[in-house]
């Protein structure tokens, strides 16, 4: 016999006790039958009605949706690359980031080096190059195709040096009253108005009047002064053999437009131009109508203009 069966045999049959009492019929012999009857009775409510119930509610109940709520998944409509204008940053975009995706696109907005969240990058070897880098970069790495890049303001001057190193990967681009440039032309060659230094030659940055270091985050930074004076080397006319769109920001008033010649040249290209009443920063001051252009854009089926055309302006 092993300990286990002797054990349960002394228990079935009772053993002498200290008082004298002997079997189950004894004093001591009754009270641990009732107290096992008790324990079984506690486990078989413990055991198996509790976790039973519990498990029934945990895989049954369900919560009521709010009424006209829609927690179903936008379908994918495409992929969006923003790229934000001088001082700026893609921080600049949330908004505008956050329609599109709410639309069912996939939106991804570039901080170029030295601004924004990368304002701790800024340095004088931080050039025009390297912000084309920097889109570039974050779309082969993300390994983004069928791409609408769009470049507001300065931006323009990137999403062009873009176009012309991964044209492939892009399904269109889309200038937010931005500069056009052409191979060869930088920014101070199209805006001469930046302010330069007393010495003739620019800063290390450029800080306007408008770039306040006290302001709260996020704010505009002091933006790098090669990336506004290196020349843009580009093989093809640009945005050559991918389908492109200018959008001219246009406000009230007699003042002539600042970036009107971009759009003549836009225009020149053979690209579809839109105007757009807003300020020059559509992005905070008309994002609505700002996302259904883009919206607009991205849905049309254009074939692209060929890829040919010489890098310069037109003789």
């Amino acid at each position: 016999m092993t300990q286990h069966d002797e054990a349960r045999t002394r228990a079935g049959t009772g053993s002498t006790g200290s008082t004298g009492s002997t079997g189950s019929t004894g004093p001591r012999g009754i009270a641990a039958r009732v107290a096992l009857a008790v324990l079984v009775a506690a486990g078989t409510l413990a055991g198996c009605a509790a976790p039973a119930t519990t498990v029934t509610t945990a895989t049954t109940a369900t919560l009521p949706a709010p009424s006209g709520a829609d927690f179903s998944t936008p379908v994918f409509a495409g992929t969006v690359v923003l790229v934000h204008g001088a001082w700026g940053g893609g921080w600049d975009w949330r908004p505008v980031d956050r329609m599109l995706t709410a639309r069912g696109y996939d939106v991804y907005r570039v901080t170029l080096t030295g601004l924004g969240e990368r304002v701790h990058l800024v340095g004088p070897a931080v050039d025009l190059s390297t912000h084309v880098a920097d889109v570039v970069n974050t779309i082969l790495f993300e390994d983004l195709r069928d791409v609408v890049l769009l470049g507001h303001s300065y931006g323009g001057m990137v999403i062009t040096g873009v176009a012309d190193s991964i044209p492939e990967r892009l399904e269109a681009v889309v200038y937010l009253d931005a500069m056009v440039p052409w191979s060869g032309e930088s920014v101070m060659d199209l805006v001469p108005r930046v302010a330069l230094g007393r010495d003739g030659e620019l800063p290390e940055v450029i800080v306007p009047s408008w770039v306040d270091p006290a302001a709260p985050f996020p704010r505009d930074v002091p933006h790098p002064a090669a990336t506004l004076t290196q020349p843009l080397a580009l093989r093809n006319a640009p945005a050559a053999g991918v389908r492109a769109a200018y959008i001219l920001t246009r406000e009230t008033g007699p003042e002539p437009d600042g970036f009107q010649w971009a759009a003549d040249r836009a225009a020149a290209l053979g690209w579809e131009v839109h105007v757009l009443e807003a300020d020059h920063n559509a992005q905070r001051s008309a994002r609505g109508e700002l996302v259904g252009l883009i919206e607009a854009i991205a849905r049309d089926t254009a074939d692209p203009p060929p890829a040919t055309g010489s890098a310069g302006p037109p003789r």
